[in-house]
């Protein structure tokens, strides 16, 4: 009983670990309004409102760029980001089906650890500055740079969220980001919070600081209130961001899909590949995770993941010998979502776009959801997401 008792606690660390490193703050963040310095950024976006919204088929999350406790970032890895940069870009451009969308990549103000902190969003800036540098003639999109901002504790106002998306833009060196997102709601525990951050939100819109706007960890319930709420002021709610894969693809997550559709909300889909359990490296027999929160994390899934792998193996094979990763990746694009698989090599961003080489028939995708429910392995959820 003490020894079940004790892996319960240790499950919930990591867990509890894995969100609240979102926590850390921006450390000197500039809370003043300031001019921004920076030319605009061309960005793969329409102006007739969300129906306009063009993203890829597939993005790239950057939560590993600076995040040493959960991903084991060291600085000595930036050159190698930037080639997963630009494979991005290159990769995106070649994909005919995304319409000629900028490479999306997901970042937040949160992203990076201890001093550390907006590192994810710096690097950015300075990958694509340099792209522009180098790219004289002006020719592609230009990337689609997706931030979250933090539902820090402090910004309690309307307008501390604005001056947390011109924090952003500095780190990112553009006048405009985007996609500018709620990154957790506060409804759950603090409501009064929750709405000067959609009237924040708002504002960045209407401010022209960004593009677009969208939420994260907003369940069906809250999307739709903060869709109205939107709605009445004349701003288009463009994206929706869950934790979604196959290991997490419950009744919220279903019904999500449905409201996103019924609200012509752009479903964004982050960790869907697991933290990594469904490339199939860290399964039956695989080796083990690189870092202490994300070993703890797998522990009561891990174990269970065989029947799950061997479903996408066998996939895979009938799609002409994609990975097992890739092909749970596909099933989230199949799904109607865009997913947002980290990468922190070129090699990871080429595994990660194969996926867009197959179209997965629905008899597969009922046969890969099928082996998931029945061999039990679940992931925990992020704490902070709403019903």
């Amino acid at each position: 009983e003490q020894s079940r008792l004790g892996e319960k606690i240790l499950h919930h660390r990591a867990m509890v670990a894995l969100s609240m490193i979102a926590l850390r703050s921006n450390a000197g963040a500039g809370r003043a309004r300031s001019d921004r310095r920076h030319q605009t950024a061309m960005m793969a976006v329409g102006s007739k409102g969300p129906k306009e919204f063009s993203v890829p088929r597939l993005g790239t999350g950057t939560w590993a760029w600076g995040n040493k406790v959960v991903w084991g970032y060291e600085e000595s890895m930036d050159a190698e980001l930037g080639r997963a940069y630009e494979a991005a870009r290159r990769l995106t451009a070649c994909d005919q089906a995304s319409n000629g969308a900028g490479a999306l990549f997901d970042t937040g103000d949160s992203y990076g650890t201890g001093r550390l902190s907006g590192r994810s969003e710096v690097l950015l800036g300075e990958f694509g500055e340099r792209h522009r540098s180098e790219d004289d003639k002006g020719e592609g999109e230009e990337a689609l740079l997706a931030t979250k901002l933090a539902t820090y504790p402090w910004r309690v106002t309307r307008g501390s969220m604005v001056s947390a998306c011109e924090a952003s833009l500095r780190r990112l060196k553009v006048d405009k980001v985007g996609l500018a997102q709620i990154h957790w709601p506060a409804s759950n525990y603090n409501p009064l919070q929750e709405q000067a951050l959609w009237r924040g939100l708002g504002d960045i819109y209407d401010g022209g600081l960004a593009r677009a706007v969208g939420v994260s960890n907003y369940g069906p319930k809250q999307l739709k209130k903060i869709h109205a709420y939107l709605a009445g002021r004349g701003v288009p709610l463009a994206t929706c961001q869950v934790q979604l894969s196959l290991l997490s693809y419950g009744p919220m997550q279903k019904e999500l899909v449905a409201v996103c559709a019924d609200l012509g909300v752009t479903l964004i889909t982050y960790s869907p590949l697991a933290l990594g359990l469904l490339t199939g490296k860290y399964g039956e027999g695989g080796v083990k995770a690189p870092t202490a929160i994300r070993s703890l994390a797998f522990r009561k899934a891990a174990p269970k993941c065989g029947p799950l792998l061997r479903e996408l193996e066998r996939v895979g094979e009938e799609c002409g010998g994609l990975t097992q990763g890739q092909v749970a990746l596909a099933w989230c694009v199949a799904k109607g979502t865009v997913p947002i698989p980290g990468a922190k090599t070129a090699a990871q961003v080429e595994q990660n776009f194969g996926a867009l080489g197959a179209d997965l028939t629905a008899s597969q995708c009922a046969a890969l959801e099928r082996a998931a429910e029945e061999s039990g392995a679940r992931v925990q959820q992020n704490i902070f997401q709403t019903e």
